[in-house]
């Protein structure tokens, strides 16, 4: 099931060891499947017209994650997920309201907003909305907070940062999908909007914030990127507000317009870019964390204690694991501590 199945359903057919292959829509009716064998069940994900929305009735995490949107309007020179997951679509206020009171009765205290692109949420609903009243829709449930997944840089405006630091559960950890560092791969890459753009937002959100996490993911090695494009990057990333990115090499995805591109990027260079950036990005994670040191937060502890260490383990606001000692029982509890060290890559914290 998934993207893999919905973009390589016919390779799939020759191999007889694999009984069913579902795509994006069908794998949501998987019990309507299960007594078939060797059959491919992939339909043209672009006739998919809706959200599927289907509840979950027994979550088993710690925080609950709920899936409001799907799909993608976008096109990314680098990306095939828009061909996998259709165009976007949005879960129904209705629909989000009920998940929400299933998590509230299972004792769930945090929900992540998830989707490929949740900013995009509400534009083709019958009644079109946008995403700021998705946010203020939750705000109104009796969930006790929650964080959002990744966000496109032109869809986090300075409305939707003030109506967040103005939110009393709103967790201030933000994903914003940057991708690049350097103006001219990111036109290459299709993506719209520059550098300058989101350096701005970066710093406003650093502003109107106490301590925010701002983490991104960036490629490195893409198509006709030269040296001193990745020394921008590296400059753009170093000066930036960012608390931490996940650095990856660019990696073809063949029926993309970034595979026919010339000036590919030997596997050596994009490994070496990456492991520079890494070193970048881990110094300004450190910086960070040091400059929690002291501050107190409202952690949520998971369900289960670390088997490594024996202690509890649990997620602050600003999105810092975080490893705890308590003489009763904190799973599954909100309790404010004091974060007192950083060591060995962990950092410990005491409840208040």
């Amino acid at each position: 099931t998934g993207c893999f199945a919905q973009l390589e359903a016919e390779e799939l057919r020759k191999y007889n060891f694999i009984n069913l292959v579902l795509g994006n829509s069908e794998k949501m009716d998987i019990e309507k499947y299960l007594d078939r064998k060797h059959t491919i069940n992939v339909s043209d994900i672009f006739e998919q017209d809706e959200f599927i929305y289907k509840k979950v009735e027994h979550p088993s995490k710690s925080r609950a994650y709920l899936k409001i949107q799907d799909g993608c309007n976008n096109r990314c020179s680098y990306c095939t997920i828009w061909k996998a997951r259709g165009k976007s679509r949005s879960c129904k206020l209705e629909n989000i309201k009920e998940q929400i009171e299933i998590y509230c009765a299972h004792g769930f205290k945090e929900i992540v907003l998830t989707g490929i692109h949740i900013g995009q949420w509400g534009s083709d609903l019958i009644e079109p909305r946008k995403f700021i009243d998705l946010i203020e829709f939750i705000e109104n449930t009796d969930i006790k907070r929650y964080r959002l997944g990744s966000l496109n840089p032109f869809e986090l405006d300075n409305r939707l940062i003030t109506h967040l630091a103005e939110s009393k559960k709103f967790c201030p950890h933000f994903h914003m999908s940057l991708q690049s560092a350097c103006n001219k791969t990111l036109k290459a890459m299709n993506r719209h909007y520059t550098v300058e753009h989101y350096l701005e937002q970066i710093d406003r959100i650093n502003n109107e914030f106490n301590l925010p996490f701002i983490g991104s993911d960036i490629i490195v090695g893409f198509p006709n990127e030269a040296d001193e494009d990745f020394e921008v990057t590296c400059n753009n990333i170093q000066k930036s507000g960012l608390t931490m990115a996940h650095v990856f090499p660019y990696s073809i995805r063949k029926n993309t317009v970034a595979a026919a591109m010339q000036n590919q990027i030997s596997q050596d260079i994009k490994t070496k870019r990456a492991t520079i950036l890494r070193n970048i990005v881990q110094n300004k994670f450190n910086t960070f964390i040091n400059n929690n040191i002291n501050t107190k937060h409202q952690v949520m502890f998971e369900q289960k204690k670390c088997t490594k260490t024996g202690l509890y383990k649990g997620l602050t606001e600003n999105y810092i694991t975080v490893y705890c000692d308590s003489l009763t029982d904190i799973r599954n509890t909100m309790q404010e501590c004091n974060i007192t060290e950083f060591k060995a890559d962990k950092v410990y914290a005491k409840i208040t």
